[in-house]
């Protein structure tokens, strides 16, 4: 039986093409972080030709030469003695064949001049942000939109235009599905909150929102990310005006935080969270970097993840048994007093609020509801992009009950416009129903789970998750990885049992 090895000079082949993406994000890197402010056209030019010349690479001749040797390129079907080679090589073959058809159809002078605005658009989004402008960043945004349905138009679609964007980030993932699950999901937590929201025991909050230095918080937040596992050795922290991770080899993997004096929790769940995303990139296998079967599956799967360490582990009653007295050393001037409880009831607050990436678990998945209704809206009915304020704020009345009050806590919040992210923010809640059903697995697998993270332990945790998710790359889908990990299909029971169980004791819900 042929196994990887067989497909030897195809491999290497997609690993040089990898190098170049790498140094696309480098640059992409560096732009959110330490590049000068002047430096944003000549940056935008660069990317467009490196972007352009990984794509020429990706569909050339000799990329066409090797996977046609083992694949028919109409059908994506794998060709003869290829249909009996070991599960592994064919499913490189899949995946690889499913990169190179999406990719084909994609002209190169239109892959140049997406990398050129969208560096653009980025670099405006920073600025519209700062000013709270969303006129400023506008005109960059319809650049975007048009690109996006441009790129629909290449790549095709069945029932909504807007499959060929979830397609991108949640391979499978369509409209149909994922609108009776987040209307079932809706049904379910609206209630919950509603009870929440009237529970005469609300936490108190106010000693989280003192004043705590940006040092101490960055410093404690290395010392969590270092516990969880991440590998500073192979890996960084840096500031951002939005946290996000990047990854050039599992060697060099990259994440950002920002930080806010008057806010003790922003920067360390950002940090929980981008380290979750890092642990992954972290725990794929480097011998494979370049394939598929060496980057992560989906974007649902990656957010399952992030949303597992911050939430599920980092708002945990063990995690902070171990670092709460850790914390309340570090700012007693802030902390004095604030018992254990009355820290954790505060941690786990449920309050409707602006910002999605601070808000709590429940009220989350509306944040990412409005998201996806408005990114709908411009791709399946043309809204205009001038439109986006006022509908967001809207959908926020409608959905949280509080209206923002500037563009920057509104409509200019997310980066992921100003990059042409369409199709990315349900992963959010996809990860977020996940990140709890493989949680669950692993307290079932391994019963003395919340004791080791009590103690400050993390590695069985980290383990388990390189062993069961990490490890897989994209040899399997979403749905196979997550029946091999849980036995079970994504069931978002667990996640709203999961929230009653939490909330009920600390809102005294009956």
């Amino acid at each position: 039986m042929k196994t990887l090895q067989d497909l030897k000079p195809l491999v290497s082949y997609l690993q040089d093409v990898q190098h170049l993406s790498s140094a696309i994000s480098m640059l992409h890197w560096d732009q959110e972080t330490y590049m000068p402010p002047g430096a944003g056209r000549g940056r935008a030019e660069q990317l467009s030709a490196l972007e352009g010349l990984a794509h020429d690479k990706s569909v050339g001749p000799e990329m066409e030469r090797l996977l046609s040797k083992w694949v028919d390129l109409k059908s994506g079907q794998v060709k003869g003695e290829a249909r009996d080679w070991a599960e592994e090589a064919r499913a490189l073959l899949r995946e690889v064949w499913r990169d190179y058809n999406k990719a084909t159809k994609l002209p190169s002078e239109f892959v140049r001049r997406f990398g050129k605005a969208s560096s653009l658009s980025e670099q405006v989004w920073v600025e519209a942000r700062k000013k709270s402008d969303f006129s400023l960043f506008a005109p960059h945004l319809k650049t975007m939109v048009a690109l996006k349905k441009e790129e629909i138009g290449y790549i095709g679609y069945q029932a909504s235009p807007y499959d060929a964007l979830l397609d991108d980030y949640e391979p499978g993932m369509t409209v149909a599905k994922l609108v009776p699950l987040f209307a079932s999901l809706k049904a379910q937590l609206a209630p919950l909150l509603e009870k929440i929201v009237h529970s005469p025991v609300q936490p108190k909050a106010d000693f989280l929102h003192r004043a705590y230095p940006p040092e101490k918080q960055l410093a404690f937040g290395q010392q969590v990310l270092e516990a969880m596992g991440f590998d500073f050795n192979h890996g960084r922290q840096d500031l951002s005006a939005h946290p996000f991770t990047t990854s050039f080899h599992p060697t060099d993997v990259r994440i950002t935080t920002r930080v806010e004096a008057d806010d003790l929790l922003s920067s360390l769940f950002s940090s929980i969270h981008e380290g979750g995303h890092a642990l992954y990139d972290q725990g794929l296998d480097p011998d494979l970097f370049g394939t598929p079967l060496g980057e992560a599956l989906s974007l649902g799967i990656h957010e399952s993840q992030s949303r597992l360490w911050e939430n599920g582990v980092g708002r945990s009653k063990p995690f902070w048994k171990h670092f709460y007295p850790i914390l309340q050393k570090t700012f007693s001037e802030g902390l004095t007093g604030v018992d254990p409880e009355t820290f954790y009831a505060a941690v786990n607050r449920v309050r409707p609020s602006l910002i999605r990436v601070e808000a709590d678990e429940l009220t989350y998945n509306l944040h990412i509801m409005i998201r996806f209704e408005i990114e709908r809206a411009l791709i399946e009915e043309n809204l205009p992009v001038e439109a986006l304020p006022s509908l967001w704020n809207e959908k926020m009345r409608q959905y949280l009950g509080i209206t923002p009050d500037s563009d920057a806590d509104g409509v200019l919040q997310d980066i992921h416009w100003s990059g042409g992210a369409f199709g990315y923010f349900p992963t959010y809640t996809l990860g977020n129903l996940c990140g709890v059903q493989f949680l669950n697995q692993a307290k079932k697998e391994r019963p003395d789970l919340e004791e080791e993270i009590a103690k400050g332990n993390f590695l069985p945790l980290k383990k388990w998750l390189n062993e069961k998710v990490h490890r897989w790359g994209r040899r399997y889908s979403s749905d196979d990885l997550i029946r091999r990990v849980t036995g079970e299909s994504l069931n978002p029971d667990y996640f709203v049992r999961y929230l009653k169980e939490k909330f009920s004791p600390i809102y005294r819900l009956a």
